[in-house]
């Protein structure tokens, strides 16, 4: 089944220049195997559709459940020179809550906020 990525996971942000760094943090191991097989750099990047101009790097941290991607070229030059505020790191990690996974209906019950579940 597909899944919105807010179901096994939540995310946090920072920004630097025209930088943004997104973390990508699983709500459990077996949630964070999909992570680590379905988003890629380059599927993180495509999901932007051309707001990230630059490179899209992935670090994996698995102690953590989480995949870190730097994103270059993110912020219209950054924040003090951009006259796009929406593209400031926040509203680019709040975006990757809806690329959508691919979930056997076994891990189901590992869902948060998913219909017809408690989580």
């Amino acid at each position: 089944m597909r899944v919105l990525l807010q179901h096994l996971a939540h995310a946090r942000s920072g920004d630097k220049g025209d930088i943004s760094n997104i973390a990508v943090f699983a709500y459990t191991p077996a949630l964070y195997r999909l992570l680590h097989e379905q988003l890629s750099a380059e599927r993180f990047a495509a999901h932007y559709r051309g707001a990230i101009r630059g490179e899209v790097l992935r670090y994996e941290a698995p102690n953590l459940l989480a995949l870190n991607f730097v994103c270059h070229g993110a912020l219209g030059g950054g924040v003090s020179r951009s006259l796009c505020l929406d593209n400031y790191g926040k509203a680019l990690s709040a975006a990757i809550l809806g690329f959508e996974i691919e979930v056997p209906q076994a891990l189901a019950g590992e869902l948060r906020n998913w219909p017809g579940h408690a989580g």
